[in-house]
């Protein structure tokens, strides 16, 4: 066991009332360097690093404390248990709730607060086009706009980039099912975003990144064309005569001695 000098507290945000990890909105997956993790694991047997992987992939699919209890069952190793016991010492901290690993904790943290960004930035769009389509112009008596100077306003054109932890909101993914409901949002979105973060200079800006979306969904039904379907006439139709043979037959008219390399290609022809 891990001395009570190095033991950790789970951090609060991610502890609940009754010592748990939340688990709403739980990942799924999580980014996984080799090259460190070959560095902190050369030691370990096979068993063991089998054993450390499950117990990564269940702290992260659950995001709470690991209960010394049970766990070798949970990770299907019943037959392996003092190794899993090992590695869990080994790379886990002991706290009060269960072990911890204060790494995995960060990746956690960092995972809840895009979905937060996310949601506030799709809450903000929506909000955004609600004002927009409220907006009404009050006419004068004449009927025309009340102006100050009469000259149209101009509108700022300065756009933004697509930032690269965009990640799809629920009003974008809400169009594309309701527009396209053939395609699959995430899908079309993952080649939304590479094509847009990979443009250079001005190309990658835009002042509405919503419009440009629905742009991109509807074009989804633009199929290219298939240079395979195309048909090419390479030799003449079969109620053509081949203008070879024509050439022939109008030297035997002329009289002309016909070479035997000639025969022998008339003689192919015809068959």
């Amino acid at each position: 066991m891990i001395p009570a000098s190095k033991r950790v507290t789970p951090s609060p945000a991610y502890v609940s009332s009754k010592g748990a990890l939340k688990s709403e909105n739980s990942m799924h997956y999580y980014q996984f360097n080799i090259g460190d993790y070959a560095s902190h694991t050369r030691h370990l047997n096979v068993i063991e690093d089998c054993a450390y992987r499950r117990l990564l992939d269940f702290y992260y699919l659950h995001e709470k404390p690991i209960k010394q209890h049970d766990i070798a069952r949970q990770i299907n190793m019943r037959e392996h248990e003092q190794e899993v016991l090992s590695v869990l010492n080994e790379f886990f901290l002991s706290s009060e709730d269960g072990f911890v690993s204060p790494r995995a904790n960060k990746e956690i943290e960092h995972f809840h607060s895009k979905i937060v960004q996310a949601s506030k930035a799709g809450k903000a769009s929506a909000e955004r086009r609600f004002n927009e389509r409220s907006t009404d112009v009050q006419p004068t008596n004449n009927h025309k706009p009340i102006t100050i100077n009469h000259k149209p306003k101009v509108e700022s054109t300065r756009g933004s980039r697509l930032s690269p932890d965009f990640c799809l909101t629920e009003d974008w993914k809400d169009f594309c099912q309701q527009d396209r409901p053939d395609l699959n949002p995430s899908k079309v979105f993952e080649s939304f975003k590479d094509y847009w973060i990979a443009k250079a200079g001005q190309q990658g800006v835009k002042l509405d990144w919503f419009a440009t979306w629905r742009n991109w969904v509807r074009s989804q039904n633009q199929a290219p064309v298939n240079k395979a379907d195309q048909v090419f006439t390479t030799v003449p139709s079969r109620f053509e005569r081949d203008p070879a043979l024509i050439a022939v037959e109008q030297k035997l008219k002329e009289g002309v001695p016909m070479p035997p390399e000639i025969k022998l290609a008339l003689e192919r022809l015809r068959k």
